[in-house]
């Protein structure tokens, strides 16, 4: 079983290392790639207000959380919903330093203790899309995500479209999986499906005189430009040969 927990955060600030605190956890639950429902969401009493900046980003007042509860009292329920999941985070460096820091703060060991690893999903946009804009926003609308609901930003909202892009960024992982549940065989591992490709009848369509000609064209353009060395000139000469 596959277990992953997509996971984002509020502050309220920029910095851990300033003194700005975590006031906002979301965690969304995948297991072989499906969304499960056993989401965790969780508000924080900081014990400070949030930069102003910060409150224009997620409108989470100090007097909402005044009546939440510290940080350090969740985290024994935190920390068995995460244990051995791989996260994924958009831009783990900034939520991963948010979340350790306040492990930190509490005299725990750090989350790497607790997960089996992380996929940034920043890094593997940027990958994708390389000098393209890949914020969240961005993401949702090249990959048809409906993200009309997020007029502010929300942990537990952003972690629900950022499972939505993870799936569409590595859809292509699954896409020659013949079944979503492979049975399992009598030695323990996913029975392979076998195909009769005997069955398939493929129609067989040629070129006609003027592709041919064309193509034959580019082959005395491409031979034209390296000086007569290209591979099949030599493979046709050595059959007419044979």
């Amino acid at each position: 079983m596959s277990r992953q927990i997509v996971l984002d955060t509020e502050t309220t600030g920029l910095s851990a290392a300033d003194g700005d605190r975590l006031i906002e956890l979301g965690c969304v639950e995948l297991v072989n790639r499906k969304l499960t429902g056993n989401n965790l969401h969780l508000y924080f009493n900081a014990g400070r207000d949030s930069h102003p900046d910060a409150l224009r980003v997620h409108g989470i007042t100090t007097e909402f959380l005044k009546d939440k509860p510290r940080f350090e009292e969740k985290i024994d329920e935190i920390w068995a919903y995460l244990q051995g999941a791989e996260l994924i985070i958009h831009n783990a460096p900034f939520d991963l330093g948010f979340l350790n820091n306040e492990l930190k703060l509490a005299r725990r060991p750090p989350l790497k203790e607790c997960v089996s690893g992380v996929i940034d999903t920043l890094v593997m946009a940027k990958e994708l899309y390389p000098g393209k804009r890949n914020s969240l926003d961005s993401l949702c609308d090249r990959l048809g995500v409906d993200n009309s609901g997020r007029t502010l930003h929300g942990a537990l909202l952003d972690a629900e479209l950022l499972a939505d892009v993870y799936i569409n960024l590595t859809r292509g992982q699954d896409a020659l999986l013949m079944v979503d549940e492979p049975a399992e065989s009598d030695a323990g591992g996913p029975v392979v499906p076998v195909v009769d490709l005997s069955s398939f009848k493929l129609q067989i369509v040629r070129a006609n005189a003027q592709e041919l000609e064309a193509h034959e064209d580019v082959l005395v353009q491409m031979d034209k430009s390296s000086g007569g060395k290209t591979a099949w000139r030599k493979f046709e000469g050595e059959a007419a040969n044979l």
